[in-house]
């Protein structure tokens, strides 16, 4: 069974994956998260967006129609494949004796 399309990429990272390598040169020895804060700023900076927020709408035509056919093949998100992880699923964490007596200390 194939597994559900990936969604889209924003304007913003399709630009910055473009751009990335250009940052690298122009700021040598450059970190990954100070890559990230540099193409931020350029992103901002940019007057003209056009090209890459084209591009973005095309990614997510693309991917409703791998949607679409993925889910007319039988795919779906039955079984947990598309369920999100996270706490949801966990149990409360125990309490300490101590909230426990103070909370009985509060409510005398």
């Amino acid at each position: 069974m194939t597994e559900k399309p990936k969604r889209p990429l924003s304007a913003y990272f399709i630009w910055l994956s473009s751009a990335r390598e250009q940052i690298k040169r122009d700021n040598p020895g450059i970190k990954v998260t100070e890559i990230a804060k540099k193409g931020g700023e350029i992103w901002r900076a940019m007057k003209d967006k056009s090209e890459w927020e084209a591009k973005a709408v095309k990614a997510k035509e693309d991917y409703e129609t791998a949607v679409r056919q993925f889910e007319a093949n039988g795919g779906s998100t039955a079984n947990g494949a598309g369920k999100k992880r996270g706490k949801a699923g966990k149990q409360p964490a125990k309490r300490s004796k101590k909230a426990d007596s103070e909370e009985e200390d509060e409510s005398e």
